[in-house]
């Protein structure tokens, strides 16, 4: 016969063995190997986002340590689901915010932390304690990686992106709680062999999936306003989240008080109406123990009569109301309590409660605290009736919510105002404004203004002295607003350096237009900010509620249109709106689309205007000017389509248009004659272009793509923008002098540069602007100015070019002034390049360069 099998003694066992028997003796071989597969992978996830940690800076470094251990203290303070087994600690809203700000590496640890909190509070059992954490790392870095892979693709699509971020964050959270979930649920389940169904899972985790989807969904809102205004709003934002959850936390405490209240004065009706006689003696045990209840309750509570009439209090409730006992308290009308304008809705419900119309009444008020402080209370109240007395009476449960309330308005603050200047913001205004038209819509008689305002130079403070100089200067601008307007008047900030005002009861529009009077008068004066006096101006658009508007966006898209007519004329001025400016910015959007359709089929064209050498009437080369035809407006001229261009995004286009044509086209005629080789050609680019890092890439392109010479391209510049865009252009300008390209500053004279900067910028010539040419014969002053020009060119070594020259006598003072070279319409106008084609044929058939000018007139001639 066989003899059964026995365990070898404990001390032949290995140490694993050993190991195994100590900490897992109820894990079959299936849960062993699954538990030690998610500790060691967890553990290597952890390890990697602990690694990639330690390479941010300090900063960073820092912000990822604080949220972590305020992920992890959450924890320690879970909330339960009212009327549920399960709880949920909102340390995920700073996982979440982490995996936002910081990446899954941040989100990783945080859960990992929150995690190893989470299974010391609810096990005993060191399996638990170590897996817990391991899973959460694991489910985190998935879905963190999978989060951020998707935010990068709504990122490339240029969609919505905040609903599109929210919606991807809240379905990450329901993926990180399904896989955690799962990860950690498998582990009993292997013991067992047995898996549960879904209406079991969700049965038992279905609400903490959902708090989970909610705490990501305040995680991004945080995160969004985060972007939007920066940490100022965090720093605000975060003690009142905490203020919420640590109310939340108490709440739920006090709902289990109430829930065991409850639940003991049903089993006591219940068990008084089985017991006989003989167990009225444990009845009155019963309701002691209720007014034992009632008395040390954490929470306010009261015993009111019918009539309103405070029966009894409890120690709670008088230090609520300020009381030093219910002696104050008793005999005395509850309703003198509760703040007036909460008096009538209190006794409303009463009397509701009292004729039985409703089993309940739940309610928020104001009471009235006799020390005069604010004090704010959630009211439930229900039937009550005590064995010995056949009168029933109510019983009133009072919570303090004085600390939600004031969380709650904090956040309505921080929803309807501007951070900054503390003005309201754009959804306020949009808010307000529609009240004011519904009432406009009522009562025809009741006109309002709206003002929409935008600072002419708020950007190139920016730029120069910074952001903080900047924040600064809004904050000042701001407060002289306010000084200049009515106390009745609605004074927002929309975004950046734009401001509007809300003027209601207007007597007449005379009251819109001497407001924008003085208000450009008071931005005038210059702001004394970091030790620099800044000169200021605003340009403001004024429409007004008579004509008739439907919505908010209609009303705020005229006065801005409006303001950008102020801007049009000459900034630093105010322009009402009327129906020819909508039409004006119908055509002007219209043009938008049709020359961005333009550019991008190539249908725009390039004309060559000659240079000349003024002395020996030698061509030196082409400026290359951008022209458009429309196919249905006719020629459009670059005074129109060129700021069209820069406003709306299509200037870099545009140039590269215009800068590989022209590069083409030169190369071609170089490769005409021998004696055409040195031929230049000039592009104008813009502000946008010259401080865009991609300008020398692109220009590189355009010239290895024709197989030109550096040295032959030259590019113009405003002396304004080059003035303006100096510190952010110096970089690429100093790569351009590398590469060879030369600078030429166009209409030279009608801004503002210093000779220091133009004896130290890679500028090669200065073109001098054609209203000076227009001078030069009226008077000795024009003359004396184009002379002065010339020598200050011969000076700091730059060639100096005329432009503009429209007769022969300019050309001949020139020069005698000596000045270099020249074009303008009496030497060549702009010409498409088969007339230019036709002139090169001709000097190269004469070789007769010297008199190109004559030869040019020739080629035309015959054409």
């Amino acid at each position: 016969m066989a003899q059964p099998m026995q365990r070898p003694p404990e001390h032949r066992l290995a140490w694993w063995a050993r190991l195994h028997q100590a900490l897992m003796p109820d894990y079959n071989r299936q849960a062993t190997v699954y538990w030690w597969l998610m500790v060691l992978l967890g553990l290597a996830v952890l390890s990697g986002a602990v690694h990639h940690l330690l390479g941010l800076p300090g900063e960073q470094l820092g912000q990822v340590a604080g949220g972590v251990v305020i992920a992890m203290l959450a924890g320690l303070f879970p909330v339960r689901i009212p009327r549920s087994k399960n709880s949920f600690a909102a340390g995920e809203i700073f996982i979440f915010l982490l995996l936002l700000l910081h990446g899954p590496a941040a989100a990783t640890v945080a859960a990992a932390g929150e995690g190893l909190i989470g299974a010391w509070r609810t096990s005993r059992r060191w399996t638990s304690r170590i897996v817990s954490p391991a899973t959460a790392s694991i489910a985190m870095f998935v879905v963190g990686s999978a989060l951020h892979a998707a935010i990068g693709m709504i990122d490339a699509q240029g969609a919505a992106h905040a609903a599109q971020l929210l919606a991807a964050t809240m379905a990450s959270a329901l993926l990180y709680f399904v896989l955690n979930t799962g990860l950690v649920a498998a582990v009993p389940y292997l013991k067992r062999r047995h898996w549960p169904s879904l209406r079991e899972l969700f049965g038992d985790f279905g609400w903490v999936g959902i708090t989970f989807a909610g705490s990501a969904s305040i995680a991004c809102l945080l995160f969004l306003a985060f972007q939007r205004t920066g940490l100022g709003l965090l720093t605000v934002a975060g003690p009142i989240i905490a203020m919420l959850l640590a109310m939340l936390h108490y709440f739920s405490r006090q709902q289990e008080a109430d829930e065991r209240i409850r639940q003991g004065r049903l089993e006591a009706a219940e068990r008084e109406a089985a017991l006989s006689a003989s167990h009225v003696l444990q009845l009155r045990q019963s309701e002691q123990r209720f007014h034992s209840a009632f008395t040390h309750a954490s929470i306010g509570m009261a015993l009111v009569a019918f009539d309103t009439r405070v029966l009894q209090v409890n120690a709670a409730l008088c230090a609520l109301l300020g009381a030093e006992d219910g002696s104050a308290l008793a005999q005395r009308p509850f309703g003198d309590f509760v703040h007036p304008e909460h008096a009538d809705q209190f006794g409303e419900r009463l009397q509701r409660l009292a004729s039985q119309e409703i089993q309940s009444l739940s309610i928020d008020l104001q009471l009235r605290h006799q020390g005069g402080a604010e004090v704010w209370a959630a009211l439930h109240g229900s039937l009550f009736s005590e064995a010995d007395s056949a009168t029933p009476c109510l019983i009133l449960q009072v919570q303090d919510i004085t600390a939600r309330r004031l969380a709650e308005s904090g956040l309505q603050h921080l929803a309807f105002h501007d951070s900054l200047t503390g003005l309201p913001n754009r959804r306020r205004l949009h808010e307000q404004l529609a009240l004011a038209l519904a009432r406009a819509q009522r009562e025809p008689l009741r006109h309002f203004s709206l003002m929409f305002i935008d600072f002419d130079r708020f950007k190139l403070i920016n730029d120069s002295l910074g952001h903080a100089v900047g924040d600064e200067f809004l904050v000042q601008v701001s407060r002289r607003i306010q000084q200049c307007v009515r106390p009745q008047d609605m004074v927002a900030r929309l975004g950046g350096d734009e401001f509007a005002i809300l003027a209601e009861d207007l007597g007449g529009e005379r009251y819109a237009v001497t407001l924008a009077e003085r208000l450009l008068e008071v931005l005038r004066q210059p702001l004394q900010m970091a030790g620099t006096e800044i000169g200021i101006s605003a340009s403001i658009g004024i429409t007004f509620s008579a004509t008739g508007y439907a919505t908010p966006q209609d009303m705020l898209r005229d006065a801005d249109i409006a303001m950008y007519k102020a801007k049009a004329c000459g900034k630093a001025r105010y322009a009402l709106f009327d129906g020819a400016l909508h039409t004006e910015a119908a055509h002007r959007l219209r043009l938008e689309g049709d020359l961005r359709r333009a550019i991008a089929a190539g249908e725009l064209s390039v004309a060559y205007q000659p240079l000349f050498d003024l002395a020996s009437g030698r061509l030196t080369g082409f400026e290359a000017l951008a022209r458009w035809v429309h196919p249905e407006l006719g020629a459009i001229g670059p005074d129109s389509f060129i700021p069209i261009a820069e406003d709306a995004g299509l200037i870099m286009p545009l140039t590269d248009l215009v800068l590989r044509r022209a590069c083409h086209q030169l190369k071609d005629w170089q490769s005409r004659d021998a004696r055409l080789a040195e031929l230049h050609m000039h592009v104008n680019v813009s502000g946008n272009d010259i401080a865009h890092p991609s300008l020398v890439p692109r220009i590189t392109s355009a010239l290895v793509q024709a197989r030109l010479q550096a040295q032959h391209l030259t590019l113009e510049l405003t002396e304004n923008i080059l003035m303006e865009r100096l510190e952010a252009a110096s970089d690429t300008l100093a790569e351009l002098r590398r590469l060879g390209v030369g600078l030429s500053v166009d209409d030279f004279g009608t801004g503002y540069s210093s000779l220091r900067h133009l004896s130290t910028l890679p500028v090669n010539s200065l073109k001098i602007d054609r209203a000076f040419l227009t001078d030069l014969q009226r008077d000795a002053d024009g003359s004396a100015v184009v002379h002065a020009i010339i020598q200050l060119g011969h000076t700091l070594g730059k060639k100096i070019i005329a432009e503009g020259i429209e007769n022969e006598a300019q050309l001949e003072q020139l020069i005698r002034m000596g000045c270099g070279g020249g074009q303008g319409f009496h030497l060549a106008r702009p010409l498409a390049p088969e007339l230019i084609d036709r002139l090169l044929d001709k000097l190269i058939a004469t070789g007769d360069q010297p008199h190109a000018r004559q030869a040019l007139a020739n080629a035309l001639l015959v054409h």
